[in-house]
């Protein structure tokens, strides 16, 4: 039996045990509520005894779904290293591709809580700076350049104490369970904004989950040997490296598009909280942590667009004969992971341009 949790659209708790969904707001006070965060933040023990009852709830037909927790915080983590490879040379062809910290921690920014959206959510094509290689000074407009990255995140239940560095070995003590996220990039505006701070509206405008989290007590089966770290981490992240083994795909209009795994993460999430936390600060309920987007190493188990169409310069020929190097209006993509379920979204003109 697998147990995933949601929340019904107009509230309260549910859940995925295998192909039936269950209402379990009847259950217990906790979960007639219109998020999975008070469920979340009671802990281990009670998330082992909400499995075991979630049989009991009253099973439903195509129910509505909305997002599933309430996001405190955002952290979008940059973990694979086909990833960093592929997009470092791009960027900066004939040196090393990756920067001299990358080997040494789990590179992140900090992201907008407020535009973490439930899938199925329309994305709006964003507007911001954008300045051309040729052009000699940027200009105002809708992103042409917009992409999708392929990742998967996890759901702290549990917080830690402000102050407290939470060690490596405690980390998953932490986390309620994990997800599929599309962190939406428009390519052109981060390209000119990023240095020397980092992703601002390039990324802020969008970040797609799915409905269901799945716990990771479910997940415990998919455990496999991870990468190699080399050089060896230092001792704060030290670890037996492992990783999740999800497939995932990348649809776009109906065509899959692309085939990876999140086996391809080089940190794992226990080193992602230890390092999030080493300088104090604390985890809080809802707090997603997502993986940054997951590559493999063939072309085709890569997880943007840029990856995939060379930065723009080979576009992908679709089963309708259309072409796509970046995002198109009403395009809609859809990423998957079994068990995790999936996340979809549409493409909006931007306000004030043409339908």
């Amino acid at each position: 039996m697998t147990v995933a949790y949601g929340v019904l659209a107009g509230g309260g708790v549910c859940a995925r045990v295998n192909d039936r969904v269950l209402d379990l707001s009847g259950l217990d006070r906790v979960f007639a509520q219109p998020s999975l965060n008070a469920f979340m933040a009671r802990g281990p023990e009670f998330w082992s005894e909400a499995a075991q009852r979630a049989g009991e709830g009253r099973e439903m037909e195509e129910p509505r779904l909305g997002m599933p927790f309430e996001v405190a915080d955002f952290v979008d983590f940059y973990a694979s290293l086909h990833h960093a490879t592929n997009l470092g040379q791009m960027f900066r062809p004939g040196s090393e591709p990756l920067l001299p910290n990358w080997r040494w921690l789990p590179v992140a920014y900090h992201g907008r809580a407020g535009t973490v959206v439930p899938t199925g959510t329309p994305v709006r094509r964003p507007a911001g700076q954008r300045r051309p290689p040729e052009a000699a000074e940027p200009t105002f407009g809708a992103s042409v350049r917009l992409d999708i990255e392929l990742e998967s995140g996890f759901v702290i239940g549990v917080p830690s104490e402000l102050g407290r560095p939470v060690p490596v070995e405690r980390a998953l003590e932490h986390i309620f369970g994990m997800v599929i996220v599309n962190d939406w990039s428009a390519r052109d505006i981060q390209a000119w904004e990023y240095q020397p701070l980092g992703p601002f509206l390039g990324k802020s405008f969008a970040t797609s989950v799915s409905a269901w989290v799945v716990p990771l007590s479910e997940l415990e089966d998919r455990i496999v040997p991870g990468q190699v770290q080399d050089p060896e981490p230092l001792p704060y992240l030290r670890e037996q490296p492992w990783a999740y083994d999800i497939p995932l795909e990348v649809e776009l209009n109906g065509t899959v598009v692309a085939r990876s795994n999140t086996s391809h993460l080089y940190w794992s999430i226990s080193q992602k909280v230890a390092h999030l936390t080493a300088n104090g600060a604390h985890l809080r309920t809802g707090d997603l942590l997502a993986t940054g987007t997951i590559s493999g190493p063939e072309r085709e188990s890569n997880g943007s667009l840029i990856e995939l169409t060379r930065n723009g310069s080979e576009p992908l020929v679709l089963a309708d004969g259309s072409t796509r190097t970046f995002l198109e209006d009403g395009d809609e993509v859809v990423l998957r992971g079994e068990p995790l379920g999936e996340v979809r979204g549409r493409i909006e003109p931007a306000l004030g341009a043409p339908p």
